[in-house]
């Protein structure tokens, strides 16, 4: 089944603006005017598959990197890594003569590799968690998400949350901010059993900040995890003493968002972690999480506000690492205006069903695609 042609189109989906930031906290996010890549692999025998960039991604290299790609056969491809056309040395002299995934990846990676899965996936007639090595659950945690919202607003969207079926909420937050007042806000409304992940990006800045907050809202019961308090500085040794000490003061789980394997190594030899928030494509997802597995470190996905093809992916990969069983984010589907694509997500007690059908399991809103081009 050979590729014959990739169309690319350039989006920018909006946000409802009440479901991010609150007005005083800078209203409308930037990032949501940046633009994403939707692409459809073509091929001979009629099948088609889709996927979806970060944001920021620039359309021309990601349209080179679909040239690497044309009349390639997708069922002979290398699916731990899909731009691998040469196989590996049968006497290797150095670990990279047998590192399948060293990079760097084309432009766009992750796009490909779900267009990819979504192709063989359809051909086999199996969903992608086949092809990842198979689900173990049938269904995945997930928690609602806000941005930097005031206590009254915070409120309001812990409301919201809790009718449209969710258990807990990730909020964005920095050390300025009225933090106390925004975790007592959710539990007023959801009380100690709905469960908060704090995130304040590395702006809690410092170990000290980190703790005095820590024990201002312990006695509310309702934070499961801290996200990267401070600045992870490259996961330079000293902040993971830092880490590792916060980790025995805090009352409740520390995480870490990482990215590649090797940062997972670091932090689990440092023992700087009770959690970990991964990423990466969605074999790179199963890799990593299977590193902290190995060490007893639950995980969850993370995301960056995306629409609905590459949250499918998460899900996907989300559904086989077996630790995976912390909320993760498929927050695009209620942020966004539209996910573009025809199939959504539903989410029912803190949980959002694991697709059974064929690929990716959902297909392209072409009606919805064409409203949020840019590149007409």
């Amino acid at each position: 089944m050979k590729i014959t042609q990739i169309d690319v189109w350039t989006v920018v989906v909006p946000v409802f603006p009440e479901a991010v930031h609150s007005e005083e906290y800078g209203g409308y996010p930037d990032w949501a005017r940046v633009p994403k890549q939707m692409i459809r692999m073509h091929t001979d025998e009629g099948i088609t598959g889709i996927g979806e960039t970060g944001r920021g991604q620039s359309t021309q290299a990601v349209a080179q990197a679909a040239e690497q790609l044309k009349g390639r056969d997708v069922m002979q491809m290398c699916l731990q890594n899909v731009f691998r056309t040469d196989p590996l040395k049968p006497n290797p002299e150095s670990p990279e003569d047998w590192e399948i995934d060293v990079g760097p990846y084309p432009t766009g990676y992750e796009a490909f590799e779900m267009a990819v899965f979504d192709l063989v996936g359809k051909r086999l007639e199996v969903p992608a968690h086949a092809l990842l090595g198979g689900a173990c659950r049938d269904k995945v945690r997930a928690d609602f998400w806000i941005g930097h919202q005031t206590p009254e607003h915070t409120g309001r969207s812990t409301e919201i949350a809790i009718e449209r079926g969710f258990t807990g909420l990730k909020t964005k937050c920095r050390i300025q901010e009225p933090m106390a007042e925004r975790i007592r806000a959710v539990w007023e409304v959801g009380g100690s059993e709905f469960k908060m992940t704090v995130d304040p990006n590395e702006r809690f800045y410092t170990v000290e900040q980190t703790l005095e907050l820590a024990d201002q809202i312990k006695e509310l019961e309702n934070v499961e995890v801290f996200e990267d308090p401070i600045p992870k500085k490259g996961l330079r040794d000293d902040v993971l003493a830092q880490y590792r000490y916060m980790r025995g003061e805090l009352p409740f789980p520390l995480a870490l968002h990482l990215g590649g394997a090797s940062d997972v190594i670091k932090a689990i030899r440092a023992d700087a972690v009770d959690y970990l928030n991964l990423g990466g494509s969605m074999v790179n997802f199963v890799k990593a999480a299977a590193i902290a597995q190995a060490a007893g470190i639950p995980v969850w996905h993370g995301s960056g506000n995306d629409l609905g093809i590459m949250e499918r992916s998460y899900l996907h990969a989300a559904a086989v690492a077996p630790n995976c069983v912390l909320a993760s984010d498929f927050v695009g589907s209620w942020t966004r205006i539209d996910d573009l694509i025809t199939e959504g997500f539903t989410f029912e007690k803190g949980y959002t069903p694991v697709p059974q059908s064929p690929g990716l399991g959902c297909e392209l809103d072409l009606d919805a695609l064409e409203k949020y081009r840019i590149d007409k």
